[in-house]
């Protein structure tokens, strides 16, 4: 039986992965947290075989939590699992000592292969950041002024208030991040507030 705790600051998405692995005689969902510090309380009580953690967490986030879980418990498995895929997370949660990575969005047949690869002491790492991980930080440019503003979005920082403590223009902020969003390519306000969030473990 492979014994798994579940960490994600949003219930809804624990709900669902519990749903998706009710059904398999082989798993079993034995905790969740909302936090990287209850994850890190249910590790040392449950001792699961394999931990599936959000990269962004209130409290202690997924990368942290993980390299405290391989010091204690090395024989733990732990898979990251997040909305983005942008290869300086996977490269941190790698070093953190995560043995997969898979997207929030990915398929219940390739979240079921990700749980057992992993379990057998393989790596399994989603295709579509498998890709991408070959890039390095230099093939994706920011300019320092928007890494800059990067870092107070995910602070989270209006516009205007990244304008103020910049003394520049809230137009230029703006013009900023649609640049950032670009280069990036990823969707829209929320998403880059998200993307700021995790991409700050660059900095």
């Amino acid at each position: 039986m492979i014994t798994i705790v579940i960490a994600e600051d949003h219930q809804a998405l624990i709900d669902g992965i519990k749903l998706s692995l009710e059904y398999e005689d082989d798993i079993c969902v034995v905790g969740e947290a909302l936090d990287g510090e209850m994850l890190l309380d249910l590790v040392r009580k449950k001792r699961p075989n394999l931990v599936i953690t959000d990269i962004r967490m209130p409290k202690c986030d997924g990368i942290t939590a993980t390299k405290i879980i391989k010091k204690e418990f090395p024989e733990i498995k732990v898979i990251a699992f997040s909305m983005f895929d942008q290869s300086e997370a996977v490269s941190q949660m790698k070093q953190a000592g995560a043995s997969g990575y898979i997207m929030k969005n990915s398929s219940l047949k390739k979240v079921l292969e990700a749980i057992r690869e992993v379990h057998k002491n393989k790596t399994f790492f989603d295709d579509a950041i498998a890709t991408k991980d070959s890039i390095t930080k230099d093939e994706i440019v920011l300019s320092s002024r928007e890494k800059e503003i990067l870092r107070l979005v995910g602070e989270g920082k209006t516009s205007q208030e990244i304008a103020d403590i910049l003394f520049i223009g809230k137009s230029t902020v703006d013009t900023h991040r649609k640049n950032i969003i670009k280069k990036m390519n990823i969707y829209g306000k929320t998403d880059l507030i998200r993307f700021a969030v995790e991409r700050k473990y660059d900095f």
